[in-house]
């Protein structure tokens, strides 16, 4: 096992399954600057690794994400349109990494997520949250809009559950998150890591190159109608891979234990 690697608000370990850490948590692990930026480095770094096969993003402390620091939040203040345009782009860029990076990504969410903290889980593939885990939308009571993270939340968490939490910025629990379809498993805080842990085992037991592809074929198909091209588009994705040889070897395999 590697050992961790500190950035300045990160820890981050190249391993098999590989560890993303949030380490900020004096001030709730929110964004800022620097932060986004570590995020989009090393994770264009994780998707290019060879080592790398699952990665978990994490955080320190009682909070995975409050969203933006509040000293980063007072500098926008006096920010003109075209700061403002620059400075959101970096948030943008970051989760867009995140949500292309081509290992599945499984967030261990063990405290509250707010705000752009909901968009940073609302990139990730799979999500696993402790039971006293609250996530709350805030941005309309500062007199903003949660933007830049709404192509990822609206997709992850519904078009009608948005409805009502961009709106009232309601807190909701992991419960309801779950119940929304947004976390895909709740447990006990003591009993997180070890599901973690059988989710990434389960990863581990399959093709890499196909679970790639796999994350790929959801991101694109996901989007479109269903029409004759996209019908032919999946003839021809399932083909390509069938002819791989990842793909030739573990049917063999299988059909010869057979």
């Amino acid at each position: 096992m590697s050992s961790p690697t500190k950035y300045t608000h990160l820890l981050v370990e190249n391993d098999v399954i590989s560890r993303v850490t949030l380490n900020r948590p004096d001030v709730r692990n929110a964004f800022n600057e620097e932060l986004l930026q570590e995020l989009t480095d090393v994770f264009e770094s994780l998707n290019k690794s060879e080592i790398c096969r699952v990665i978990v993003l994490q955080a320190k402390g009682k909070s995975f994400c409050a969203g933006a620091d509040l000293n980063w939040m007072r500098s926008m203040v006096s920010y003109t349109y075209e700061e403002n345009v620059k400075d959101s782009s970096r948030l943008a860029n970051m989760l867009n990494t995140i949500y292309r990076c081509s290992k599945p990504v499984i967030a261990k969410i063990e405290g509250d997520v707010y705000a752009g903290g909901v968009g940073l889980a609302a990139v990730c593939d799979i999500l696993v949250a402790s039971s006293n885990v609250r996530f709350c939308i805030s941005e309309a009571k500062l007199g903003l809009l949660p933007a830049t993270i709404s192509p990822y939340v609206i997709k992850a968490l519904g078009e009608q559950a948005c409805k009502r939490y961009f709106l009232t910025a309601e807190v909701f629990s992991s419960q309801k998150a779950y119940e929304l379809g947004f976390v895909h498993e709740i447990s006990p805080p003591e009993l997180v890591e070890a599901k973690i842990l059988e989710l990434c085992t389960a990863i581990l037991n399959n093709a890499p190159q196909a679970t790639a592809k796999c994350k790929q074929l959801i991101q694109d198909i996901a989007p479109l109608e269903l029409t004759e091209g996209l019908i032919n588009e999946s003839i021809i994705r399932i083909a390509e891979i069938r002819t791989s040889a990842e793909a030739q070897t573990r049917m063999k395999s299988f059909l010869e234990k057979k």
